[in-house]
């Protein structure tokens, strides 16, 4: 068997052929890279001594935002739900989303698309996306909102636009984004307002005035050219910067995108964190990292290598019900999977609409099979369970709270690992391309 020309690849040029396209399909990358699992997190022992769980207190607050806007945000724990638009998205599954928000202290994120009542009802704190799209973009909206999110890039396609298939752009969702119905949808690549960080400079400006200087402005990259993107978002005058790694997650992007462009997140993360230092801005603009976040060990890690709060996608719609062989009422959905060419613990057909389980979909029969209610318990206590692992690992770290985990809590198995991160490679003082 031929490693270049495996039976993987030989299909894939065989289906190219056939059908002369190129692949669309959701979640993020398939591959294999560094990442959290490659790191190790150095408990305490004599000194520094860890905390007794459930006697000594481990904060988990975070407060982002706290640069310029007059009400920054405030959580309960550094953990966040990701954009997810209504379109890629079922309104059920928003709503379940925003929700779980709400029940657990922290934030939803709306996504391209616009606003709909349910997420806004059900959500505490919303953070409202700016895409270079404009789909559903209402001044309105953006006022109503507790930040704001100027999305420049994600990690599944950086430097590409979104993608919504025609099948998904219903009625509701073409009159929200003003698109034909039936029709795919390409979204722009960049924002139309600005060539550059002068013009970001200026639209930051804009939406301050807009919203009275109250809310945080946020600026999301995908992890490409990390350290130049942090350092013109900073001088632009961002109250918070949103790495995606090349492991986040996505409703539709072509496969090429998906499996070549950009950088792990672990790598982006430590970048991004880095450039913030290198700024002296690391204490007054706040860092969120997403691209695979799965459990409270990748929560620690992240915050130790420099984040203040991390984002779900994925893992999030996991926790609602996606990949699941069963809906919310309790039937069998494996023909529905089989339909779509796959299988529960496979499915990446998000870009299809036709989610056996009712969350990457439009269709009103499959979307009535997931329970808001039922669903947003689900999620909700799997982010209090990644929040309960966070603050056990930094307990026995000996610290206070999360915030406080540091690069010297980690140390990493493989060098390449060591190289991204820049920690010790396990057992050794060494950092590749740091110290002899």
């Amino acid at each position: 068997m031929s490693h270049t020309f495996s039976p993987e690849v030989i299909g894939e040029i065989q289906e190219r052929a056939r059908l002369g396209r190129c692949e669309v399909r959701g979640w993020g990358a398939r591959r294999a890279v560094p990442g959290f699992d490659d790191l190790l997190i150095l408990t305490a022992g004599l000194s520094p001594t860890p905390l007794e769980d459930h006697r000594e207190r481990c904060d988990t607050r975070t407060v982002l935002g706290t640069r310029n806007a007059s009400e920054p945000v405030i959580l309960d724990i550094p953990i966040t739900i990701a954009g997810m638009s209504f379109g890629a998205l079922s309104a059920g599954a928003k709503e379940a989303l925003a929700r779980a928000a709400t029940l657990t202290g922290t934030s939803a994120t709306t996504g391209e698309g616009g606003l709909i009542p349910e997420e806004r009802g059900a959500a505490k704190t919303l953070v409202y996306q700016c895409l270079p799209s404009r789909y559903g973009f209402d001044p309105d909206h953006l006022r109503a909102a507790d930040a704001v999110e100027i999305v420049l890039g994600q990690g599944a396609s950086p430097g590409a636009g979104g993608v919504l298939l025609g099948q998904k752009v219903t009625t509701p969702v073409a009159y929200m984004r003003d698109l034909p119905e039936g029709v795919d949808q390409r979204s722009a690549s960049r924002h139309p307002d600005w060539a550059g960080a002068d013009g970001l400079r200026v639209k930051i400006e804009e939406l301050r005035e807009v919203t009275g200087w109250r809310i945080p402005v946020y600026v999301k990259i995908g992890a490409s050219r990390v350290a130049p993107d942090v350092r013109h978002a900073v001088e632009a005058g961002a109250d918070v910067i949103v790495v995606d790694g090349m492991q986040g997650g996505t409703g539709a992007a072509h496969d090429v995108f998906i499996e070549h462009t950009g950088i792990p997140t672990l790598a982006a993360l430590r970048l991004a964190a880095d450039t913030l230092r290198a700024l002296s801005v690391e204490n007054e603009v706040q860092l969120v990292i997403s691209g695979g976040i799965r459990s409270g060990a990748d929560v620690a890690k992240a915050l130790a290598l420099g984040a203040d709060a991390v984002s779900v996608g994925v893992a999030a719609l996991i926790a609602l019900g996606c990949n699941s062989p069963s809906d919310d009422t309790g039937a069998d959905v494996s023909l529905g999977y089989r339909a779509l060419g796959t299988s529960p613990g496979s499915c990446t057909a998000c870009h299809t609409g036709g989610c056996p389980v009712g969350i990457a979909t439009q269709d009103d029969m499959l979307a009535d099979r997931l329970d808001p209610d039922f669903g947003a318990e689900r999620v909700a206590n799997y982010l209090r369970s990644l929040a309960t692992e966070a603050t056990m690992l930094a307990r026995a770290c000996g610290r206070a709270s999360v915030h406080d985990l540091a690069p010297d809590d980690l140390v990493a198995l493989t060098v390449e690992a060591a190289a991204m991160a820049r920690v010790p490679l396990a057992g050794t003082t060494w950092i590749p391309g740091v110290t002899g």
